[in-house]
């Protein structure tokens, strides 16, 4: 039987598509809770740490460079999966476990959303190597939502070289955004829904909101 998810209250997920204004919302979660005297680590997915940033740059490497061999849909969920094992061992936990926030951008659910809904691989896959190579789960999950013509137009604007998940086409991305939504509805408890079709100061404020209150709630304590 595969291990139980560990849902931990000091770590924080920050997920969205392509052009939904992740960094400016990091940002403001990170001011949020220094002011308030926490500790925060910031971090990304995938990468976080040596390791995985080397696997990050098999992952996003577009084809047209390696066109002998193109990563296969299976093998990119592998190798994402690798990059996280590595990443929740040697940053996320240790420091959870002082006591410290963690604010990675982007975590499991993106899995999910990308090689479960974009490329189509069988979720119950994706749920078992959560839980055997992960064990983890973010207390608190804010989700950038943005309608997929606006993201692309911001992101197209930004990105004068998309890496290879950037450089797909808006199918792929509706799928993508179906699966994120899919999966706030379905465990309300830990997602936020941020509306991020608002300007950067809507957005920054929307999230420092949903923290200020996530924070007033009292959670368990390891």
């Amino acid at each position: 039987m595969s291990p139980a998810l560990h849902r931990h209250p000091r770590f924080i997920s920050l997920e969205g598509g392509e052009g939904a204004g992740k960094s400016t919302a990091i940002n403001a979660i990170r001011e949020a809770l220094h002011a308030r005297g926490h500790e925060v680590v910031l971090t990304r997915e995938p990468g976080g740490t040596p390791l995985a940033e080397r696997i990050r740059a098999l992952i996003l490497t577009p084809d047209a460079e390696v066109a002998a061999e193109p990563l296969s849909a299976e093998a990119e969920l592998l190798l994402v999966f690798a990059a996280r094992a590595q990443h929740v061992r040697q940053v996320i936990e240790p420091a959870l476990r002082r006591g410290a926030y963690v604010l990675s951008d982007r975590f499991t659910d993106s899995s999910y959303a990308y090689q479960g809904g974009g490329r189509g691989l069988d979720p119950e896959w994706i749920t078992d190597l959560e839980r055997r190579a992960v064990g983890l789960l973010p207390g608190l999950t804010l989700l950038l939502d943005v309608d997929v013509a606006v993201g692309r137009a911001r992101a197209n604007g930004r990105d004068l070289w998309p890496d290879r998940i950037e450089s797909e086409q808006d199918d792929f991305f509706q799928r993508v955004r179906a699966v994120f939504r899919q999966r706030a509805a379905q465990d309300p408890t830990r997602f936020r829904l941020i509306d991020a079709s608002q300007d950067q100061a809507g957005v920054a404020a929307s999230v420092v909101a949903a923290i200020d209150a996530w924070l007033a709630q009292e959670h368990p304590r390891d």
